[in-house]
């Protein structure tokens, strides 16, 4: 059996390129660029490539993009006011906070003090509430990435077992909160770091997502026949190369489908980051004109 590799760079760039047609129609509709704010703050070297990439990814579906950037020395005041900037400007449709913030600042409280409709990350309090309750708004920009990747692949969920290694705001509840909604149906497990006889979990599993943010973690014998593995983790070696919490040189061989690192979810992330975009703008733009 040749194993299915489940390429979410070729998928960003379809989707992509369905979305940028989407943005031309609006602005020809309605004569408004949807537009995003990227917050970075302090030095942090990966979250400056995270945001290029993102910035990049806007400007070719035609999406405007700023980002503002703070030192380490940023205070809690300072980048609540900037928020609150942000938040009163019409032309910013939505507003995203790279993660990690310098740890003298309050990470919720930031994230809270996005407008409820500019939350296109999908971290706030009240988008997860909102999912939790069955209406969301903003879905968190990775775990709708791997329902797309699911969905565009033809990958049923309805019926299936799915086990989340992974229990994080940002990750894994949602994601389990995705896959059980109506539409989707599947029989959600969410495991982590402390669950009992995990690799028993996984082998049982239809479909396994890996967020547990420790490299190979998922080895050969976790694994079984038939089976689908989404890797959402993406580590550093010593020697500096790239791996996920997937051993993929072990697993790949014996599973039905898996994601690479990098190549997977990770583009999706920003490609689910712009479509989220583009519906602020949708949403907002609705609301001034009912004014």
């Amino acid at each position: 059996m040749t194993t299915r590799l489940l390429d979410g760079k070729a998928l960003a760039q379809t989707m992509q390129a369905e979305l940028a047609q989407q943005v031309a129609t609006f602005r020809e509709q309605t004569g408004v660029q949807p537009g995003l704010a990227a917050v970075l703050v302090g030095d942090n070297h990966p979250g400056r490539l995270y945001v290029r990439n993102k910035l990049k990814a806007c400007s070719s579906v035609g999406i405007a993009s700023t980002v503002y950037e703070r030192g380490d020395a940023c205070s809690q005041a300072e980048l609540l006011d900037l928020l609150a900037t942000l938040n009163a400007d019409p032309a910013v449709h939505g507003i995203l906070v790279q993660l990690p913030l310098p740890r003298h600042l309050d990470e919720a409280a930031i994230t809270d003090a996005v407008h409820p409709l500019k939350d296109v990350d999908g971290f706030s309090t009240i988008s997860l509430g909102l999912l939790t309750a069955g209406r969301p708004r903003f879905l968190a920009c990775t775990p709708y990435g791997v329902v797309k990747i699911l969905e565009r692949h033809g990958i049923a969920t309805a019926g299936r077992h799915v086990v989340i290694v992974g229990r994080s705001n940002i990750v894994g509840k949602p994601l389990a909160l995705m896959l059980g909604a109506k539409g989707h149906d599947a029989t959600v497990t969410l495991c982590h770091s402390r669950t009992r006889n995990l690799a028993e979990l996984t082998r049982a599993a239809d479909i396994v997502v890996m967020a547990i943010g420790q490299a190979d973690f998922l080895k050969a014998d976790m694994v079984r026949a038939g089976q689908v593995i989404i890797d959402v983790g993406i580590n550093r070696r010593a020697d500096q190369s790239w791996t996920g919490d997937v051993a993929f040189a072990e697993v790949a061989p014996i599973v039905e489908a898996i994601t690479p690192v990098p190549g997977g979810v990770g583009p999706m992330t920003i490609t689910m980051l712009l479509y989220n975009t583009l519906q602020a703008a949708r949403l907002q733009t609705a609301q001034a004109r009912t004014k």
